[in-house]
């Protein structure tokens, strides 16, 4: 026979139970209920401080630059990644990586900057508005700011949650921006759109004095999928976006983070196995066939630099290092140049990458 002890231990845990069940059923129906996708083709305001015309024939300059939120100091790893931390280590933490970053893309001068990873009201950066500050640092640019992902309140880690992220990339330009769309990319179907983060690129159209287009592309394609044909089908989305575009005359830049190894074998060129890293895959080239458009990959073989470390803690000697950060152009384009700035991750996960170019006249 049960003692009345026992009954009443046995109640506590029935009753612990029922409330863990209640509580993750809740989370699970408020991530559910929580759940959109940002409207396709959505226009985009334009902050415009100049007017001024992309001419053919000159030479142009552009950096991408993606910032982690602000939250990558170089002692800083993502637990997503294999590291330990969820959140900038305080608010005045990304103050300071935001004036870093944008003193650095200021002193360069850059005629055109893509920025991704910039937060406007997330948990994981002190609800600092990093849109804000880095437009009120880089004066003299016309700017779009094109939401990425506005995610529901991730309940982990349990410690210290990573919490709710409104998130996105900058365009920022010297010369005029006429109009600017979001396009939606493909994602994750089924219960992994549930964990899989909203992704798109920003479409910014340029007039050029010659009654051309400069159609710009701002992106940020996705890591962290269970399926990795997605990252495919957003790539061959952004290709045939540009290709149509070119066959209209116009001139079409893409830049940012493509999560992907751009250079192939980022492994061996820079001397840490990266096989253990199935996000770090090979960009398929086999996807510009047929097309206009070709890769423009930042580097230099007398002194390689890579674009990017994998978080999985501080950064070190031995983490693996990588390239995913580069460009595609149309080939009415003429690329003179393209590199890494070697920062050493001072700010971000990610070093900034450049491109010189002209439009073909």
């Amino acid at each position: 026979m049960v003692s009345t002890k026992a009954k009443k231990v046995l109640k506590i845990v029935l009753c612990v139970l029922l409330v863990c069940v209640l509580v993750v059923g809740g989370y699970l129906a408020y991530v559910m209920i929580a759940y959109h996708r940002i409207e396709d083709y959505s226009v985009q305001e334009i902050n415009s401080v100049t007017e001024d015309t992309v001419r053919a024939e000159e030479e142009y300059k552009i950096i991408s630059y993606n910032i982690g939120f602000a939250a990558y100091t170089p002692d800083f790893g993502f637990f997503m990644d294999g590291g330990k931390e969820s959140r900038a280590k305080s608010e005045d933490s990304v103050k300071s990586v935001i004036s870093g970053a944008g003193d650095f893309l200021k002193d360069e001068n850059p005629d055109f900057i893509f920025i991704e990873e910039v937060d406007k009201d997330a948990t994981r950066s002190y609800r600092y508005d990093e849109e804000a500050a880095l437009r009120e640092k880089l004066t003299g640019y016309n700017s779009i700011f094109t939401v990425n992902y506005d995610s529901p309140y991730l309940f982990y880690p349990l410690n210290k949650p990573h919490g709710k992220s409104y998130a996105g990339m900058m365009t920022l330009s010297k010369y005029n921006i006429e109009s600017g769309v979001r396009r939606s990319l493909p994602i994750e179907n089924g219960f992994m759109k549930f964990v899989d983060l909203d992704r798109c690129y920003t479409v910014s159209r340029l007039p050029v004095n010659n009654n051309k287009e400069l159609v710009l592309y701002t992106l940020h394609l996705s890591a962290y999928t269970s399926d990795g044909t997605i990252a495919t089908e957003q790539l061959s989305m952004l290709i045939s976006d540009m290709q149509a575009e070119y066959e209209k005359g116009n001139y079409c830049v893409a830049g940012g983070d493509f999560n992907k190894d751009l250079l192939g074998n980022s492994g061996e060129i820079f001397g840490v196995d990266g096989s253990e890293y199935t996000w770090a895959q090979p960009i398929d080239e086999t996807l510009f066939n047929n097309t206009n458009l070709k890769t423009v990959v930042p580097f230099d073989a007398g002194n390689p630099i890579p674009s990017c470390r994998n978080a999985d803690g501080p950064y070190n000697d031995n983490q693996f290092v990588l390239t995913v950060d580069g460009f595609i152009v149309s080939d009415n384009i003429t690329v003179s140049g393209s590199n890494v700035y070697a920062l050493d991750f001072k700010y971000s996960d990610h070093n900034p990458v450049y491109m010189t170019f002209k439009l073909n006249g």
